[in-house]
């Protein structure tokens, strides 16, 4: 028979730092992943992209602050950061990286990577002598 109703958890003192840890990381993640949506939000502008311009040509034209911020939604939102990245894609006109990134999002245990982050430099260090969208002489 069982004496008490509540159920009694006892997590060991290690645990309880591990999870202090991740939630102070998903904390500080999401505060600053506010800030810089509201940075993002108003000082970049919509970007234009030629109509048949594929994922590599939008990230090459995608300022660092928007991958970074996609990155720290995903860190800190985990699944939940989809919707919220598909909005802001949208909106910048960056349709063609909304696919990747949702579906990114998506994978469990990709958080903690920062892929958008390194999906950006290779996009932008791979082929150094092409131009980027937006830049002079266009």
């Amino acid at each position: 028979m069982l004496e008490s109703s509540s159920m009694d958890f006892n997590l060991s003192p290690e645990l309880l730092r591990v999870l202090y840890v991740a939630l102070a990381l998903i904390g500080v993640g999401l505060a600053f992943s506010i800030v810089l949506f509201g940075w993002v939000i108003w000082r970049v502008r919509r970007i234009q992209l030629p109509p048949d311009a594929g994922f590599l040509e939008a990230l090459r034209a995608t300022p660092f602050a928007v991958v970074l911020l996609l990155d720290l939604l995903d860190l800190s939102l985990d699944i939940f950061s989809a919707p919220f990245a598909w909005a802001l894609l949208s909106y910048l006109g960056l349709k063609p990286l909304r696919a990747v990134t949702v579906f990114e999002s998506l994978i469990p245990g990709t958080q903690v990577i920062p892929t958008m982050t390194l999906a950006w430099l290779i996009a932008r260090f791979s082929n150094p002598g092409a131009r980027l969208p937006g830049s002079f002489g266009e």
